[in-house]
């Protein structure tokens, strides 16, 4: 059997001759506050998939949280709420504003806990950032009662969950902010791109500047900013992958489908994402294994499935946060999840054969 990644970007002649149009047209970039033709092109499919008011386009998952945080004024004395279990740009882009990131533990289902959030309110909390792991919503209903109840802004980290659904909304459908990644192996991608959604007119206006060194007119910085634009290029290739999204989210589900045959008749293998009130995007499949996972992990590799780790190792626990005194905080069900969970491939380029070989050998490996 060939190698099976766990992911990979999928391109075809649309992708190619979309670049080559950007390319004919010499215009790469646009530094107007409204983007360029293809920036405008892929947000307003964007917008429309969401359900907002508001798409703007950046050129990274990180820059969308940054820009958010700017655009809230989140700086130095204010506390920025993340779950410990998450890729570490959730709380680097804190870090970046001056801010605190206070860590919160995760419930059984990855995404943070309520419970810990309410507990780690305090004057100072200036938002929270929930992320919708592996393409599974987090409680939005919930986080946003904590937030209206304490006057702070929810910003969804929803990097992997573009086209998942909460309650029937797609995630990044609301009036704060929502915060999605176009990253060469996401659930659509641009090589590196991202993207903010909101109903927020204001809050839009201000991402707008942000993303563009704070200039609405010209050289006319007016609030602080940054070169966040999507190069049209990237934007070009977004907009054509837009069109793909609903086929592609489909294929994802098919084969997550297969997997949890298998998966719910072994022991000691738990899927853990399956709440009625939302639909899952299957940005990862990810089982808890509730022993030897790193074993399982190089038997399905050297058995050519692309089988990985996400995470690891907790953000709390890293080189940097541990420089910065988080190390020792108790975190239990992040530290858990990082040493048990595994992921399988089940993105769109996986063929029915190659999932059904991938289940197959999922569980012998689980097996021994």
């Amino acid at each position: 059997m060939k190698f099976i990644p766990i992911n990979i970007p999928l391109l075809g002649k649309e992708e190619k001759d979309a670049v080559m149009a950007v390319l004919d047209s010499g215009l790469l970039t646009n530094a107007s506050y409204e983007g360029g033709k293809f920036v405008k092109e892929f947000e307003a499919k964007l917008k429309a998939k969401v359900g907002t008011k508001h798409a703007i386009a950046v050129n990274s998952g990180t820059a969308a949280l940054h820009t958010s945080l700017v655009a809230y004024e989140v700086g130095p004395g204010d506390e920025v709420i993340v779950p410990a279990f998450t890729f570490e740009a959730t709380a680097n882009v804190v870090l970046a504003c001056g801010a605190k990131p206070v860590f919160a533990d995760i419930g059984e289902d990855y995404n943070i806990d309520l419970a810990d959030v309410r507990r780690k309110v305090t004057k100072k909390t200036k938002a929270i950032i929930p992320v919708d792991v592996y393409g599974y919503p987090a409680d939005l209903d919930e986080v946003r009662e904590i937030a209206d109840k304490h006057s702070i802004k929810v910003i969804e980290d929803a990097a992997e969950s573009l086209g998942a659904e909460y309650k029937g909304r797609p995630t990044g459908k609301t009036d704060h902010s929502g915060c999605f990644s176009l990253y060469a192996t996401k659930v659509i991608t641009s090589g590196e791109g991202g993207a903010i959604t909101t109903d927020d007119d204001e809050f839009a206006d201000r991402a707008r500047l942000v993303r563009n060194h704070g200039m609405q007119a010209g050289y006319d910085t007016r609030v602080l900013g940054f070169n966040y634009r999507l190069p049209e290029m990237a934007a070009a290739v977004a907009s054509v992958q837009m069109d793909r999204l609903d086929s592609y989210i489909e294929a994802r589900r098919r084969n997550s489908r297969t997997l949890t045959e298998t998966v719910s008749r072994l022991k000691g293998a738990e899927l853990r994402q399956s709440s009625s009130d939302r639909r899952h995007v299957w940005y990862l499949y990810t089982v808890f294994l509730a022993k030897k996972r790193d074993e399982v992990v190089q038997r399905l590799r050297a058995r050519g499935v692309g089988a990985a780790a996400y995470w690891e190792t907790p953000v709390h626990k890293m080189p940097l946060y541990k420089k910065l005194g988080y190390a020792g905080l108790a975190l239990p069900m992040a530290n858990t999840a990082a040493a048990h969970v595994l992921s399988l491939p089940v993105h769109p380029g996986v063929t029915e054969p190659e999932i059904a070989a991938v289940a197959e050998e999922f569980a012998k490996a689980v097996k021994g």
